[in-house]
């Protein structure tokens, strides 16, 4: 069977965009992983997938899926992407939508040129809302490695879970060796992202996530958010924070006791139809 896509990104971390609702197709894990191959098949970071919501009021469901095949919780470039699909496919003419997400509802809002401003929702911070085997809830906590390295992390929940890490230089911190530490810890039951930020000044942080069951991507939105109330939390950054990723700049709003406000660009990339028979079975 022939299925339709689009391809976009959000500062470089990219997606496959399916819209469910006017087609129909099963898209199992091992399925998924034969898309995601950057060689054999289309790549991308995570699967996006368009259905119809199971919630009154609302108006899509949401559906995130890592090149691992497994399913998340929350991406925050791509609900910029899916508010951009949907309005471009025309399955809605709202540029402010209401959208489904394991982790509750999002909306996101289209503005001018691709960039779509997102009510991210509240951050969570408990070790049990993480998830995080914790004894009690602390400010920082102290994560041993291998090799009796340890690293002083931070813990929140954007939707998914992240552990966010201060470090004097971002770009000389070896994210590939401590990343994978840190996603598959024994203290993260349900893995988590791994955040390294350099604090370049109140309002300007570098940041390098190791996402669960992807790898170091050039962007992650619910990372830049997570770090940028980690931030403001330790009086390290101001209200208003510029997160600088590999892939571009994200806006990252937050007051204590807020939600969490979020502005970034998105881009198309392709569309395109495949035969789904090949990638199945």
């Amino acid at each position: 069977m022939l299925l339709e896509f689009t391809k976009m990104h959000g500062l470089g971390n990219d997606f496959m965009v399916v819209d469910l609702i006017s087609q129909r197709a099963y898209l199992d894990t091992l399925t998924i992983q034969r898309l995601a191959d950057r060689h054999f098949g289309i790549g991308f970071d995570q699967l996006l997938v368009v259905e119809p919501p199971d919630l009154p009021n609302v108006d899509f469901k949401y559906r995130i899926f890592n090149a691992d095949g497994s399913e998340v919780e929350q991406c925050g470039n791509g609900v910029r992407c899916f508010a951009r699909f949907v309005h471009e496919r025309q399955l809605t003419n709202k540029t402010k939508i209401k959208v489904q997400t394991k982790a509750g509802i999002v909306e996101p809002e289209l503005g001018a040129n691709g960039w779509v401003r997102v009510n991210m929702g509240y951050p969570k911070f408990l070790p049990q809302d993480i998830p995080f085997l914790a004894d009690q809830a602390q400010a920082l906590y102290r994560l041993d490695l291998a090799h009796n390295e340890h690293l002083m992390i931070d813990v929140v929940n954007m939707g998914n879970p992240h552990a966010v890490t201060v470090v004097a230089d971002v770009l000389q911190t070896d994210v590939l060796r401590l990343g994978p530490q840190v996603e598959s810890h024994t203290r993260f039951p349900q893995r988590v992202n791994a955040g390294f930020m350099q604090i370049v000044d109140p309002q300007h942080a570098r940041l390098r996530v190791f996402e669960r069951g992807v790898g170091e991507t050039l962007a992650c939105g619910t990372g830049a958010c997570a770090a940028a109330v980690s931030g403001i939390r330790q009086g390290l950054l101001g209200n208003a924070v510029e997160i600088e990723l590999a892939g571009g700049k994200l806006l990252i709003e937050w007051q204590e006791g807020d939600v969490v406000w979020m502005t970034g660009p998105t881009a198309n990339v392709y569309e395109g139809r495949l035969d789904l028979n090949y990638f199945q079975g």
